[in-house]
């Protein structure tokens, strides 16, 4: 009974840290689109929100690593269950960074609207605005993935995370070419390009926390491989 009692405690405390973690991730999702908005409108106020919304990420951080530490040193999980615990914790790590690239954007588009007196502007947000729409899509669905344990899709969002490479380094070479072209645009190519990485840095974690699903669920760490070509051979040969 006794055993019974901690596993039902322990699922109970793993879930409250989860439901937490899926919190947090809501909350950089918002705070992600607000940033882009920003960079749209220009709105000082807004990005100053954002700036400062970032203070709470990274409460959560702190609260939530704390949470998992005491999990571990009070329940003392066996194998899969402290994976789970040490997946979750990673999940939370690249959260808080996702905050940070969100905040970088809103203090860029803060700085850049402030500073374009006597500086040529070029609509650097539609330059953008494709490449956040699919990051946007893709961190939505890699904590989809990481709520209901579902690796089928994370392997699909790892997968992305190379279209979404290539389309970062076609804006940089469109952006390069435009400041040659017309060296008075060299603040705002640059801004924009600050930007787009820092959206590129954000699918960079949605694609980790993809990972750290497929670790929960099946007990690999895949990192540093190329798992996606390693299931399409798995597909080929079971066909």
């Amino acid at each position: 009974m006794t055993g019974e009692h901690s596993s039902k405690q322990y699922d109970h405390d793993l879930e409250t840290i989860r439901s937490k973690v899926l919190l947090m991730g809501g909350l950089v999702e918002s705070h992600f689109h607000d940033a882009m908005s920003c960079f749209r409108t220009g709105n000082a106020d807004q990005a100053e929100a954002v700036i400062q919304s970032d203070l709470e990420v990274n409460r959560l951080e702190v609260s939530l690593d704390d949470m998992c530490s005491h999990l571990i040193v009070k329940r003392q999980p066996a194998a899969n269950d402290l994976r789970t615990v040490m997946a979750t914790g990673k999940v939370i790590t690249d959260l808080e960074r996702i905050g940070d690239e969100s905040t970088k954007i809103a203090r860029i588009s803060k700085e850049a609207h402030a500073n374009r007196r006597g500086t040529a502007m070029f609509n650097g947000y539609e330059t953008v605005r494709v490449l956040a729409g699919s990051v946007a899509d893709m961190l939505h669905h890699s904590l989809d993935a990481f709520a209901r344990l579902d690796d089928a899709k994370a392997v699909q969002l790892i997968a992305q995370d190379a279209i979404i490479d290539n389309d970062f380094r076609s804006i940089m070479r469109n952006l390069i070419t435009f400041m040659m072209e017309d060296p008075s645009t060299i603040t705002s190519s640059l801004n924009t390009l600050w930007v787009a990485k820092a959206i590129e840095r954000i699918a960079d974690h949605a694609k980790n926390i993809a990972e750290h699903t497929i670790y929960i669920v099946e007990g690999k760490d895949i990192r540093h491989s190329d798992y996606v070509a390693i299931k399409q051979d798995q597909k080929v040969d079971n066909g």
